[in-house]
């Protein structure tokens, strides 16, 4: 997968965050305690915690640290693992699913250490508002909101109805929904670029070019990029989410790769409060989500419009701009500064894939939109489970994912098929 499949110029993080200086390409055959594939919030929050440990670890990016997915995605951090507690506990039990949600409650506290141990800029913004795009939502959003203070001890989602929803956020789209205080959004590329420099502080090793073309699995194993290049190591994380192609199918057949969307704003000014009087994210309840949020500098960041190809549009302005008329009509004439696409991983439960796949080769993959709270916390439970403590990553080998009908040759048309179908019935 060519590095020139996203333009990163075309991002506003890109624009806002000056680039760091280029990290060293892999030159020949090297060993390590840990290779880990993929220089995202996973494996960068996997090399800090190693590394911690005096763990020889290395991070193979195919392109810079930030590429894929966490470093060009919304922004948000939501509450809770992809799926609600009312689901994870028919999936789960209702121990397993308080597992979770203690989890998910603990990267919480492990996103905000690590943002303010490690000097991280990333703009955080503490709300994140749910927003239901049909009446009967709203009923279950309310309900939502007193399970999670009943059962979960966790009062921090307030109900809205239609009227207080619609002072916070300017639009006729949305029939109610909720608050949820606890949540947030913030600049994920810095959030990455602050997680690499604190994996090289800790002693961890980031190599930039190196893409990952082969493993084979042995006492160490091989990762080769078929150029000369290749690292040992008895333990390899593949921490790629949508991102791999060609180098282990367990993965590939089980999470599946879909491009989103996003577009940024000219600064708006005074008209911000036209479309936000709240400093809070939103996000809606379509299953094809839009998703949306101010940033620092007064403009509106705006997500919205999935495709099923890891080769992006060459202008994605046009495909956002229809997304977004539809909630903020007011908008239509206002230029879009910023425009770009990136690819994340989806499994067909919406669940993230997390197991071994052979003795010392181990993945978490598979966020489906979750990434920004979860990846820093699951590549944290991978080094822990390198060390030995292995009962996050035991709880989440037990969450139902199973692979893709067809595996990885009938994955993509089966999913736009479902996804062609929720989406239809998002416009119902």
């Amino acid at each position: 997968m060519s590095s020139d499949l996203f333009p990163t110029a075309s991002s506003y993080y890109a624009a806002v965050n000056p680039a760091p200086a280029p990290r060293p390409r892999l030159d020949g055959v090297r060993r390590f305690d840990v290779a880990i594939i993929g220089a995202g919030y996973t494996g960068l929050s996997a090399a800090l915690h190693l590394a911690g440990r005096g763990v020889s670890v290395a991070v193979l990016e195919q392109a810079r640290v930030g590429w894929g997915a966490s470093g060009r995605n919304g922004g948000q951090v939501h509450t809770g693992q992809r799926l609600g507690q009312d689901e994870l506990e028919r999936l789960m039990g209702p121990a397993d699913a308080r597992k979770l949600w203690n989890m998910a409650e603990e990267a919480k506290g492990l996103l905000r250490a690590l943002i303010a141990d490690h000097g991280v800029d990333c703009a955080y913004e503490p709300g994140l508002i749910h927003a239901d795009h049909k009446p009967h939502f709203v009923e279950e959003s309310r309900a939502y909101a007193e399970k999670l203070a009943r059962d979960y001890d966790y009062p921090h989602v307030e109900p809205l109805d239609r009227e207080r929803l619609r002072a916070l956020v300017k639009t006729d789209a949305y029939y109610g929904g909720s608050i949820d205080h606890g949540g947030g959004h913030l600049d994920p590329l810095a959030l990455a670029y602050g997680l690499a420099r604190a994996a090289e502080s800790a002693g961890a090793m980031i190599f930039e070019g190196f893409r990952a073309r082969r493993l084979v699995r042995g006492r160490p194993h091989r990762l080769e990029d078929g150029e000369g290049a290749a690292a040992l190591a008895d333990t390899v994380l593949v921490c790629t989410d949508g991102l791999l192609e060609g180098v282990e199918p367990a993965v590939e057949s089980h999470v599946m790769p879909i491009a989103n969307h996003i577009a940024v704003t000219a600064p708006l000014g005074e008209r911000l409060k036209d479309v936000l009087t709240t400093r809070a994210a939103v996000s809606d309840s379509r299953f094809v989500v839009y998703y949306y949020r101010p940033t620092p500098d007064g403009r509106l960041l705006f997500g919205g419009g999935e495709t099923y190809s890891t080769t992006l549009p060459k202008d994605v302005a046009p495909i956002v701009r229809r997304h977004l008329t539809k909630v903020f009509p007011q908008l239509r004439d206002v230029a879009l500064e910023h425009a770009w696409g990136g690819v994340l991983g989806v499994t067909p439960t919406r669940l993230p894939f997390v197991r071994e796949i052979a003795p010392g080769v181990l993945t978490a993959a598979g966020y489906s939109g979750q990434g920004v709270l979860l990846g820093p916390m699951f590549g944290k439970i991978l080094g822990d489970a390198v060390a030995g403590r292995l009962e996050g990553f035991d709880l989440l080998a037990r969450l139902p994912v199973p692979a893709f009908p067809g595996g990885t040759w009938l994955r993509k048309p089966i999913l736009v098929a479902a996804m062609s179908y929720f989406a239809l019935r998002d416009r119902l």
